[in-house]
């Protein structure tokens, strides 16, 4: 069994195209997007009288903890948790529950697990490609409160890498680990992802527009 060092604060991924030059990420293509939830979330956080950014720390502690453990569900391997607080492993523990319940319901098979793919425009991480029912299901693992029409714009970007490598996508799945009871489980499906693809595509030509005004200065 192999030990997983699951390091806290890790820079993001760096995709690269076949010539060396440094490409987009899906996440941040989808960024360009504004989020008024966020905002309105971030003011109520205020309000309440608590520290915004020690609290999304501990946000991204347990969702990167969680989204580690159910990696290693599928893999076999072993986390470290040295890193992260008693708090941080009870919450991502908590959300385990909920995850191992639905996927002890499901025929998964795996066939990708964090896996990074590039093309000549952008690159990503793909969660999962497995196989459910005969069907290939690109599935995206979140943790927080809510699905939210950006994720399926992500997976669409996850669909587009995919599918230039020679992967057929039946159907894309979002799999929401709430951290607690109040945020609790959720699973969301689509198997018609053409509109989302399309936002992707025009997202990432303003993205490349803006490089290069920007370049251009």
């Amino acid at each position: 069994m192999k030990t997983i060092k699951n390091k806290k604060n890790t820079a993001h991924v760096i995709y690269k195209n076949s010539e060396g030059k440094r490409l987009p990420g899906v996440t941040t293509v989808v960024g360009l997007l504004d989020k008024p939830f966020l905002k309105a979330w971030a003011n109520r956080i205020g309000l309440e009288g608590i520290d915004l950014n020690s609290y999304m720390d501990d946000l991204a502690n347990v969702g990167t903890l969680s989204h580690a453990m159910i990696q290693a569900h599928f893999t076999g391997n072993e986390v470290d948790t040295s890193e992260y607080s008693k708090n941080d492993i009870d919450r991502a523990e908590n959300a385990m529950i909920s995850f191992i319940n639905w996927v002890q319901s499901m025929p998964i098979k795996p066939i990708l697990n964090e896996v990074e793919l590039t093309n000549e425009e952008f690159g990503g991480t793909v969660d999962m490609l497995c196989e459910i029912d005969g069907r290939k299901v690109l599935v995206d693992f979140k943790t927080g409160s809510g699905i939210y029409d950006e994720v399926f714009y992500q997976l669409a970007g996850y669909k587009i890498l995919l599918e230039s490598k020679g992967h057929k996508i039946d159907q894309a799945m979002i799999v929401r680990v709430g951290r607690d009871e109040q945020e609790g489980f959720e699973v969301k499906s689509i198997t018609d992802l053409s509109k989302h693809e399309a936002i992707f595509k025009h997202l990432l030509a303003i993205y490349q527009l803006k490089k290069e005004l920007k370049g251009s200065k």
